[in-house]
C-alpha cells in the first residue's frame, strides 16, 4: 500500500441556489456611512481647513488676514484655566481632542496682540506649546517672529 495522497475529483454537480440563505437586509446601491451630512461644507469648517489644503481644493480660497495662533497641551498649575479663557476669548478658537491628548488652538490677529502677549506669558514655557503663523509652522516663531510681533505692542 502506498501512502500517497490524491486530490479528489472536482465535483460536476450544478450548484444549487435554492439553498443559499437570503440576507436578512440589501445593502443601499450607494454606500456611505455619513449619507446624510451636507454637499458643501460650512463656513465654518472651511475655516478650520489647512490653508495649503484649501489652496489645493478650491480655485479661489477665502482669503484670510494674516495671523498668529498659539497651540497648547493640558498642563498643571493655578494658570491653565487663565490660559484657556484667554484663548476661547480670540477671534478664532478650536478644540480638539479629549482628556491628556486635548489641544487648545487659539488664533489672534494682528490687532489682538496684547491678548497674544498675555497667553503666550502663560504657556510660552512649556514645551508642549507651539507657535504657528498663518497657520503654518514656520523655523524659529518662538524666537524671532513673537518678539518682532512685540513692536506692536501700544505704548
Amino acid at each position: 500500500m502506498s501512502d500517497t495522497h490524491q486530490p479528489a475529483a472536482p465535483s460536476t454537480a450544478p450548484l444549487d441556489r435554492a439553498s443559499e440563505e437570503v440576507p436578512p437586509y440589501r445593502p443601499r446601491d450607494q454606500f456611505w456611512p455619513y449619507a446624510d451630512l451636507q454637499e458643501e461644507p460650512s463656513d465654518e469648517e472651511l475655516a478650520r481647513l489647512d490653508p495649503d489644503l484649501q489652496a489645493a481644493l478650491y480655485e479661489n480660497p477665502p482669503e484670510r488676514p494674516f495671523s498668529y495662533t498659539i497651540a497648547f497641551g493640558p498642563f498643571d498649575g493655578p494658570n491653565y484655566e487663565s490660559a484657556v479663557r484667554l484663548a476661547k476669548d480670540t477671534s478664532d478658537y478650536l478644540e480638539t481632542g479629549t482628556g491628556p491628548s486635548v489641544c487648545h488652538r487659539a488664533r489672534f490677529l494682528p490687532d489682538q496682540v496684547l491678548a497674544l502677549r498675555d497667553l503666550w506669558h502663560l504657556v510660552g514655557g512649556l514645551h508642549t506649546s507651539e507657535v504657528l503663523v498663518d497657520d503654518r509652522p514656520v523655523p524659529y516663531a518662538r524666537e524671532l517672529w513673537l518678539p518682532l510681533l512685540w513692536y506692536l505692542l501700544p505704548r
